[in-house]
């Protein structure tokens, strides 16, 4: 090949994408920057302050400040270093001097290099309003050099590495070009009106352009003016910046090309380019191969290429005819970015390529060629595995993996769980022959190939589908359209698009003209800086480094040699160096750096500088994390990037974490990555990838793409399937694309060894501040976790359990795999192979003799820890009653030195202290360890044993969890390499295993444990039965936490999910005798839970959202309802929120007495959860005329009564009526509104005034009159008198009738605009499940929502297919339809843990029965109350609580006035209105006295004047009645029946006894 056609490089430097600094000036400094003489910094680079140009004296000596007209101001004359670090510094030397496009040397390899300097502007200065300070981002003038070389070639492609960026770039091209072809029209005369005398859009303008047939609109005499335009100064948000927003620019100058435009578009993009229709194309990678297009003159890369292959191919676009040469030009975004592009062309210009990679026994592959190899006819199973062994991907394959992938296609996985499992081929294991079944053939024609289709929903436009060629606008990535709603305008391709539907399969738009767009973006493009690359740039940097400090003209001529011109040369010399004086040395291929300082909030930053790439560092990002959250218990939010690792540490008080958090064995490195990617989305991702590959998700229609939806709900359900088999191919084949083709977990192993042999060394340094390569990393340091698990981490742990590692790890090649063990169950297994926990001591001599059998050697303390008492003394204490007791030492000295009397046991010394083992193993102790055996030892016992060490090790590995070497050579008295040794010997046995089994502060107690000491982590051994074991329990653990809990756990965690104050209610039991404790031995302590709570008047915003819709009773809303969510509730606050406009309240219907329904509605969303426009319509109907006309006058806004009024009785006039209108009538028809949902007010005043004036369901105090001045105030009555010809003022006073409390207020009509139906349901499922957590049908019953939970269950089925809800059986008895999210159940579960073990603490909540905090009634039944009535069976042969339920008339309900209190989520008490009766439902006194206490918070927060109890389950509150015998004949007889229990409780809590009951009244 001639490599000369790729020679002439044009490098610009300086570009910043979307940085949030171009709103502030710049400090520059002076180092390595050179001003040109009458010419600024800033004017250099086109930053204009609002003063304009810095003033000079005439002799061209610059002005002092003092001196100049209109100073700057001095905030402006400061710049965060960030920038200048990021962006570099820019001399000047030609700033006065136009750029002159120059043509290229093509004899010379040299690149050129372009300086971008904007020309000096003669326009006045800009106004602050115009530019807003300075611009300190130099983006936009790059944007219009970019526009300049367009428009200079023919045509021209445009490089990036994103589709973001191509999508941005193209729509800020085409703004450019529509500016510059306006500006070019009023130069020349063109009228910029149309026809009907309206200024001209974009459209127009550009449309007379074309219509011309001349792109450009120009004269020579308009340059001057032409010149002023392009230097037209804008705002921050006028850029390209991070508005992520276009104004809709017409597809003129340049469009997107990339993999998410539909391949149709992507050829009549082409076509254009080819003709020269269309000047540009800014593409990604989708531009980069296989496109042959001689007519494209110019190659533009925005930011260096991701490797010097990837270089190569795009600059090869141009000139692609015999004889051109390849022109590109190359702009780096910033220093950073300046220097990998310097390395990236320098090996571009060498020809140094990456080496090509290939992935290593693809599974998947394998699977879907082995289908096509045998549709046709039957193959040898042998020569088929022989021709696989003979290619390059398949070289290694193992023989269990290939007969495990024919166990796939041949049927061994159950096909009636996923049907795609069924054979497609039939193994002749006799024959040795396999051939394909009927289908396969089709199978493979149809699905298969190698290209992963990715997770895009297609884009349409609306109404397309009914025609029989959809018109598709393209794609757009999953997570985009989960941000997304009906509404929301997107661009795409250069146009903008209004969305109008977004289905499980399709998004359906309509164009928006010359609407602002927020641009799409994808996630996870790029694979990252090749190792290869990486190595280089680090040499690279080393060797320049080393140049400018020993002799900076070589480096120097290095860069030019290369092609940097003076600024880019100025600005990398600048950036090395400053790096060198920050950190006092440079990431390279043999030194890493650790670099730590604190952000701005004091947290500290952990930064590894390091040139590797991303397929390195990200792996090494997941173990850091890993091991940063189990030292420190944080998310360290580990982000990797292709120059190091980010992470950010909390501030602490110890020493902050150094380079050690980064240092690994390469073996446990390689053991974390793969147990954390198993949990990542990626995981998810590839494995349908892979399954597709694999023919397990088939195509049903061979010409018509699977709906993604369709693909990822059949991918989770072949997981769910393929998790029981821990040998399942693909699950392997995903495991090793992920660590092996995404990740380069060989590169980082082969790091770390050279780590570890010194080869690269690593050195740490703590900062004031970032050092110029850390701020590059912090320009990119975003949060990556957004869209990580979807599933309950029960789930991810559970099925980390699954995989067999022996199988995996023969595929990877490696020795060891990380196995995901429950700590608990390792302590737990632990403590009973060594005998030391209860139930598995020994006792007696003959125990004694068995454990020196089982354990070996022991010291007299290490026994007295294993034998418990034979006769253990009886106690009256329960807390000790029944519990085992070792013995002391002296008593197990005894029974050692009886057996060693009998010899049956022998002594020896070992670390200096008196060892006692088994007479069986005299002979293993003797060959073994050297023991000295005593006189007297049977000759029996004498005998030489075969492997005596290997016997000793394998005992100790068989009882104990799992260890090192050094534990077992401390334990034994040998040396660690003999121990390794036998170790080594026994795994080769497979009767050990060898990997890192224990998290790091586990190993450390054992480490203590075993050897007085901790020791570093190394690698660990346990015994392959032992570890069955451990596996066996930690599998069971993780799915008891999947199994659902208990209704009243749900009941316990709703609560505080709705930010509801609870009571906490402890109660300690302390030993009789004890100083201060109480009759009993039981102390209490009660306590306010406040922490769920919110405060404020964003609290309230907050619990009103959650609440918006819910019908509550008007006088429950604020005293139960809002006070018990809000610490510092009042009035006041709920006024605000309405008189801003930020809440509207409706009514609902009307109580008896003066009470009603009323709903709570964030004005916002007020569409979503307010009656819609039929339901008004409805109601409306229903009222009567005066109401209707009520109704009508409300049309025109908001009103007074007063104006009311006299809007009514003028129109009564003009019917020709007299009738006068009171306010009391039309009192009457505002509340009828009301109550109709038709009316609301911008106060919830008249709402408390009504309630105060009669019955209520919960009593509101009555307010005080309001008192109103005679003679003095007289309003209304001056116009009165002059109206109708009264009297002077000191005539009769005739005052205006004053509106009752009830009506004041503005009044207006509850108006709501009308939703789409589909948006409507998806965002009331959305709040449903916000409101409950996990949404059961139930839960949706009482909510009255259009469709009932059919309706419901529809949108968050297509939620969970795309994983934005997870469905499962998440609480017991309430059937498998329960929807929430991941976080949400973990928490749940969270409630289904016992708190203590020496205290019980009773979670106590007081709730309105209406309030949705109270589960009963709604996603729980009623429970059945007891009679509570003496039984006359038996204690043990009593019948059940559903035997003995009471016929009362009184059932518990959702009732207005009504009350529960829950204990530890259980219904204990239900509370009707006014108090009369009440139910017990438990009977356990002990919570019905926790209980009873919280009655009386209906007095004391203002629901209630006076509480009368009177019956409680059919039992007068004043009966004596004994006490209930036990349910179970192993039960505790309680002391006192639950009514007594109640009735103590109550008096307790300031109740007093009456004749009829006990009271409690509201003190004033």
């Amino acid at each position: 090949m001639a490599f000369e056609a790729s020679a002439d490089f044009s490098f610009d430097d300086g570009v910043v994408e979307g940085d949030s600094l171009a709103s502030e000036p710049e400090d520059l400094g002076s180092a390595g920057v050179a001003n040109a003489q009458d010419l600024t910094l800033a004017e250099s680079l086109g930053i204009i302050p609002p003063s304009g140009r810095t003033q000079r004296s005439e002799d061209g000596k610059t002005l002092a400040p003092h001196e100049q007209q209109s100073p700057m101001p001095p905030s402006q004359a400061s710049m965060d270093s960030a920038l200048a670090d990021a962006i570099g510094v820019f001399p000047g030397e030609e700033a006065e001097g136009a750029v002159e496009s120059k043509a290229p040397d093509f004899t010379t390899p040299d690149m050129v290099i372009e300086e971008i300097t904007p020309q000096p502007s003669t326009s006045a200065p800009a106004t602050p309003t115009e530019t807003g300070g300075y611009q300190a981002s130099i983006w936009p003038h790059v944007e219009e050099r970019i526009v300049d070389l367009i428009e200079e070639n023919r045509s021209t492609i445009v490089f990036t590495n994103s589709r973001g960026l191509s999508e941005k770039l193209t729509a800020r091209l085409n703004e450019i070009y529509a500016d510059r072809v306006r500006s070019r029209a009023e130069a020349a005369g063109e009228s910029l009106e149309s026809s009907s005398g309206q200024p001209q859009n974009i459209t127009e303008i550009l449309t007379q352009a074309l219509s011309k047939n001349a792109v450009r609109i120009e004269k020579p005499e308009t340059d001057e003016k032409l010149e002023k335009s392009r230097e037209k100064q804008r705002t921050p948000a006028q850029m390209m910046g991070m508005s992520q927003s276009t104004d809709g620019a017409p597809l003129i100058l340049a469009r997107a090309h990339h993999g998410s435009v539909s391949k149709d578009q992507r050829g009549i993009i082409e076509d254009s380019l080819k003709s020269g229709q269309l000047k540009c194309v800014v593409a990604t990678s989708s531009l980069e191969l296989g496109i042959d297009m001689g007519a494209v003159d110019l190659v533009v890369q925005v930011e260096a290429p991701f490797s010097v292959a990837s270089g190569l191919q795009r600059v090869g676009r141009a000139g692609h005819q015999v004889g051109e040469v390849s022109r590109g030009y190359l702009y780096p975004k910033h220093r950073g970015d300046l220097l990998n592009a310097t390395v990236t062309v320098r090996r571009m210009l060498d020809g140094q390529i990456e080496p090509l990679a290939i992935p290593t026994n693809p599974l998947d592959i394998l699977a879907q060629q082995t289908v096509a190899a045998c549709a046709l006819g039957a193959i040898d199973v042998e020569a088929w595995f022989e021709a696989l062994r003979n290619t390059a991907p398949f070289a290694t394959l193992p023989r269990s993996a290939f007969e495990a992938t024919l166990d796939l296609l041949s049927g061994k996985y159950p096909s009636d769980e996923f049907a795609e499992l069924r054979p497609r081929i039939i193994w002749d294991r006799d024959a040795g022959t396999i051939e394909g079944r009927p289908g396969a053939q089709r199978l493979a024609v149809t699905s298969g190939g190698t290209i992963p289709d990715r997770g895009l929903f297609p884009v349409y436009i609306v109404g397309s589908e009914d025609s029989k060629a959809p018109k598709r606008v393209g794609e757009l990535d999953e997570e985009m359209v989960y941000e997304s709603r009906a509404g929301d305008v997107i661009a795409l391709g250069a146009s903008s698009w209004r969305i109008e539907d977004i289905s499980h399969d399709r998004v359906s738009v309509t164009p928006a003209p010359g609407v602002p767009g927020k641009l799409p973006f994808w996630h996870g493009e790029g694979g990252g800086r090749p190792v290869d690359l990486g190595k280089a740039l680090g040499k690279f940097t080393r060797e320049l480094a080393s140049e400018l400090a020993e002799n900076p003209a070589d480096a120097r001529t290095r860069l030019s040699d290369i092609g940097l011109d003076t600024w880019a040369a100025d600005n990398l010399e600048a950036y090395v160096r400053e790096q060198v004086e920050a950190v006092g040395a440079v990431p390279s291929d043999i030194h890493l750096t650790v670099e730590r300082f604190r952000d701005e909030i004091g947290d500290w930053r952990i930064v590894l500088h390091s040139p590797f790439g991303m397929p390195v560092h990200a792996p090494w990002a997941l173990a850091v994390g890993q091991r940063a959250e189990a030292q420190f218990g944080i998310n360290a939010s580990a982000m990797a990037a292709d120059d190091g690792i980010v992470l950010r540490i909390p501030a602490m008080e110890a020493e902050p974490p150094g380079a050690d958090l980064f240092l690994f064995d390469a073996d446990e490195l390689e053991d974390i990555v793969t147990e954390r990617v198993g949990a990542s989305a990626l995981f998810a991702s590839r494995f349908r990838e892979s399954a597709a590959r694999a023919l397990l998700l088939p195509r049903k229609n061979p010409g018509k793409r699977t709906p993604l939806w369709q693909q990822r709900q059949r991918s989770a359900q072949l997981l769910d399937v393929a998790r029981k088999y821990p040998s399942f191919p693909i699950i392997l084949e995903t495991v090793r694309e992920c660590l092996q083709d995404v990740y380069d977990l060989p590169a980082l192993s082969a790091v770390h060894k050279d780590l570890d042999a010194r080869k690269i060394r690593i050195s740490e340094v703590e900062t004031e501040t970032p050092s110029p390569f850390a701020r590059t990393l912090l320009f990119g340091y975003v949060a990556q976790f957004l869209y990580e698990g979807d599933s309950p981490l029960a789930e991810r742990r559970a099925a980390a359990l699954s995989l067999d590692p022996a199988l995996l790890s023969e595929l990877l090649g490696r020795d060891e795999l990380r196995e995901l063990l429950d700590t608990n169950v390792i302590r737990s297994v632990e403590a009973r192979l060594q005998h030391t926990v209860a139930g598995y001591r020994y006792k007696g001599v003959e125990g004694a003799a068995d454990l020196l059998r089982l354990l070996g050697p022991l010291t007299a303390e290490a026994m007295a820890a294993r034998l418990r008492k034979e006769h253990p003394p009886l106690v009256d204490d329960e807390e000790t009653e029944g519990v085992e007791q070792a013995i002391d030492t002296a008593a197990a000295q005894s029974y050692l030195d009886e057996l060693v009397a009998h010899t049956r046991a022998l002594s020896f010394n070992l670390h200096g202290r008196t060892h006692y083992a088994s007479i069986e193993d005299a002979a293993r102790l003797r060959d073994g360890l050297g023991v000295p055996l005593p006189m007297g030892v049977p000759l029996a016992f004498l005998e030489p044993v075969k492997e005596p060490l290997l016997d000793l090790v394998a005992r100790y590995a068989r009882t104990h969890a799992p260890f090192t070497a050094h534990q077992a050579a401390h334990a034994l008295g040998l040396g660690v390499a003999i121990v390794e040794t036998a170790l080594r010997t026994l795994a080769a046995d497979r009767r050990v295993s060898s990997g890192d089994f224990l998290p790091d502060e586990l190993h450390e107690e054992l480490s203590r444990a075993r050897t007085g000491a901790v020791e570093p982590n190394g690698t660990q051994w346990v015994d392959t039965q032992v570890l069955r074991t451990l596996r066996s329990r930690s599998l069971a653990i993780l799915r008891q936490d999947v199994e659902p809990v208990a209704p009243e756990i749900f009941s316990k965690f709703l609560p505080p999910w709705q930010h509801v104050e609870s009571w906490q209610l402890t109660e300690k039991k302390q030993a009789p005798g004890t100083f201060g404790a109480p009759t009993g031995g039981i102390s209490a302590s009660v306590k306010r839970d406040e922490s769920a709570m919110l405060e404020g008047y964003d609290g309230l915003l907050t619990v009103i959202d959650q609440l918006a819709g819910v019908r509550l009773p008007a006088s429950a809303l604020e005293p139960l309802i809002l006070r018990s969510r809000i610490k510092d509730y009042s009035p006041a606050l709920l006024d605000q929120a309405m008189s801003s406009g930020d809440v509207v309240w409706t009514g609902d219907g009307d109580l008896a007495g003066t009470d009603g329904w009323v709903c709570l509605h964030l004005t916002e969303a007020a569409a979503l959860t307010a009656p819609d426009a039929d339901q008004r319509a409805t109601a409306l109907n229903t009222l009567a005329p005066l109401d209707r006309a009520v109704f009508e006058v409300l049309g025109g806004g908001g009103l007074f009564i007063h104006q009311i009024q006299s809007a009514l009785q003028a129109r009564v006039a003009q019917a020709g009526g007299d009738a006068p209108i009171t306010l009391k009538d039309i009192s009457g028809a505002l509340w009828n509104l009301v109550w109709a949902g038709l009316i609301t007010n911008d106060t919830f005043a008249p709402v408390r005034a009504l309630l105060a004036g009669g019955a209520t369901a919960h009593k509101v105090a009555t307010p005080a009159p309001r008192a109103r001045s005679v003679g003095v105030r007289r309003g209304a009555s001056r116009l009165s008198g002059s109206r109708f010809g009264g009297g002077s003022r000191f005539g009769s006073i005739t005052e205006a009738p004053t509106a009752a409390p009830i009506d004041a207020g503005r009044w207006s009509r509850v108006e709501a605009e009308e939703l789409d139906a589909t948006i409507a349901a998806h965002a009331r499922s959305e709040l449903l499940m916000d409101r409950y957590g996990i949404l059961t049908r139930g839960a949706v019953a009482i909510e009255d929502i259009p469709g009932g939970f059919s309706a419901v269950y529809k949108v968050l089925s297509a939620a969970e297919e795309k994983g934005l809800a997870r469905r499962g059986y998440f609480i017991e008895g309430l059937g498998a339809a329960q929807f929430s999210t991941a976080n949400t159940v973990d928490r749940l579960r969270e409630y289904d843990r016992d708190s203590g073990e020496n205290q019980h603490t009773k979670t106590v909540t007081f709730l309105a029965a209406t309030d949705p905090a109270n589960p009963y009634g709604s996603t729980l039944s009623w429970p059945a109350a007891p009679s509570l009535e003496e039984r006359a069976s038996e204690p043990g042969e009593a019948e059940s609580l559903e035997e003995t339920i009471t016929n009362a008339r009184h059932k518990p309900g959702r009732k207005a006035g009504a009350a529960v209190v829950l204990v530890d989520g259980q219904l204990t008490l239900y509370v009707e209105r006014g108090g009369k009766t009440m139910l017990i439902f438990t009977e356990d006194t002990d919570a019905v006295r926790a209980a009873a206490p919280l009655i009386g918070e209906l007095v004391r927060r203002g629901a209630a004047e006076k509480i009368m109890i009177e019956k409680v389950n059919g039992h007068s509150i004043l009966d004596v009645l004994a006490p209930l015998p036990a349910r179970h004949q192993e039960d505790e007889a309680p002391s006192e029946h639950p009514v007594t229990a109640l009735r103590n409780g109550l008096l307790e809590s300031g109740f007093y006894p009456t004749p009829k009951g006990l009271r409690m009244r509201k003190e004033y």
